[in-house]
């Protein structure tokens, strides 16, 4: 126990992970003060989190890191162990959204019909990414953000995925990389579905099915959802959220299915290392406990879970911003087109099936 007091108090002990831990901070409160105006609204404030990071970028290496070595690893590592440790934690906070008693009775239509979007999708975007070159890695982020919930179902995918020490630069790069794409076809998606939704002579409810359904970030389906009147939001508001359920059965599954066939990590003895998305466990857990106290404390129960999925957006907002500290311009232009092209594609189809699904069963 002292030995790993010693060691992690050693890392986290450091001027860097002050500076970068600060900047951080502010990136993720820059992030939920900008989503309240009209347009950064779209992209949400872990969007936004990651922006500031990939700006601020600069003046932290020009101003800070300059020649100095040490402090340029001490910002490198700062960064990382804040995204990576952070996620975990603010992806379980953000469990207290579920409410699982609307899931359950007014959603429950939904969510057998969000297990069939969510699996063909990521699997169907999967195929299309790896059909165009994609490497195995960012195609998976690139699906499971496309197909659940945009930057926070690449997070936790790419948190439960186990790759050795030389492709964890790689899987942060991708994880970066997926992130800008899913934001942008979610933008693109919600400004189609805001413009031409309304022209098609469906339901209020109908087009809140197919937002929920079809978009790929929550503040995409709320922000669809709020032009569609009460009933289009609140059906926007529980498909989306249906979908932010499968994320946990999504992540696990396709953590083990990733150690099985792609990962090269092996334990000591020759076996494959397979990890374990714990945190994912624990989302459940808070959306269970945040549902009990919703219930049993009404309005105050639903203040106090409100106020801790603010926390959750405030250290997944740290998170994003320590990623976009570390992001690599060069790889982001390399790799991002043909991974780009396969989200657009995929979301055409999904858009259609949602359709289809909102004609068929509401």
């Amino acid at each position: 126990m002292r030995d790993f007091c010693t060691k992690w108090g050693k890392r986290i002990a450091t001027p860097q992970m002050l500076v970068i831990a600060i900047v951080t901070l502010i990136a993720s409160f820059i992030g939920m003060w900008l989503k309240q105006y009209p347009g950064f609204s779209l992209l949400g404030a872990l969007i936004i989190a990651l922006l500031v990071g990939m700006i601020v970028q600069f003046p932290i290496r020009a101003w800070y890191v300059g020649d100095n070595a040490v402090r340029a690893a001490g910002v490198k590592d700062a960064a990382g162990l804040i995204s990576n440790k952070l996620l975990r934690l603010g992806i379980i906070l953000l469990g207290f959204k579920l409410n699982l008693d609307l899931l359950f009775t007014t959603g429950l239509k939904c969510l057998p019909i969000a297990a069939v979007i969510v699996t063909l999708t990521v699997i169907v975007t999967y195929a299309i990414a790896r059909w165009l070159g994609v490497s195995p890695l960012l195609a998976i982020l690139v699906a499971g953000g496309t197909g659940i919930c945009g930057a926070a179902a690449v997070m936790a995918i790419s948190g439960s995925l186990n790759v050795g020490e030389d492709k964890k630069e790689e899987k942060s790069n991708d994880e970066v990389v997926a992130i800008a794409i899913v934001a942008i076809m979610g933008v693109v998606f919600a400004l189609i579905e805001l413009i031409f939704g309304p022209m098609t002579g469906l339901s209020d409810e109908q087009l809140g099915v197919i937002a929920g359904g079809s978009l790929h970030e929550i503040a995409h389906a709320v922000a669809v959802g709020a032009a569609l009147g009460a009933e289009g939001e609140t059906m926007a508001i529980i498909m989306k959220l249906s979908r932010v359920l499968m994320l946990v059965f999504a992540a696990i599954i396709i953590a083990i299915w990733y150690d099985k066939t792609q990962s090269d990590v092996k334990t000591a003895g020759g076996k494959r290392k397979i990890v374990f998305p714990w945190f994912m466990i624990g989302f459940i857990v808070a959306s269970i406990i945040g549902t009990i106290i919703i219930s049993v404390w009404g309005d105050g129960g639903q203040a106090f879970a409100d106020g801790l999925v603010n926390i959750a957006y405030v250290v997944l907002g740290m998170a994003m911003a320590a990623l976009g500290i570390n992001v690599n311009f060069a790889v982001l232009a390399k790799k991002g087109g043909k991974a780009l092209l396969a989200s657009f594609l995929a979301s055409i189809l999904l858009l259609a099936f949602c359709v289809l699904i909102a004609i068929i069963f509401f």
